[in-house]
């Protein structure tokens, strides 16, 4: 039989529920990780990014104000 998806390649695995454990806590790992790095970001930052494409840039060369 030839497998038609991913699902049923890790499905004939003996160790299927292993493999589907590990990925979740990876992922969740991968989010919480995500989550503390946003959130340890000073609000002074985002305010900075949240402003920058409404500040006139004078040092552009794309600037075609003569």
């Amino acid at each position: 039989m030839i497998p038609q998806n991913f699902k049923d390649i890790l499905s004939n695995t003996d160790n299927s529920g292993f493999y589907q454990t590990l990925a979740l806590i990876f992922f969740m790992l991968f989010f919480v990780a995500l989550i503390i790095y946003v959130f340890s970001k000073p609000k002074k930052y985002y305010k900075e990014e949240e402003e920058a494409p409404l500040q006139d840039d004078e040092d552009d060369d794309f600037n075609l104000k003569n």
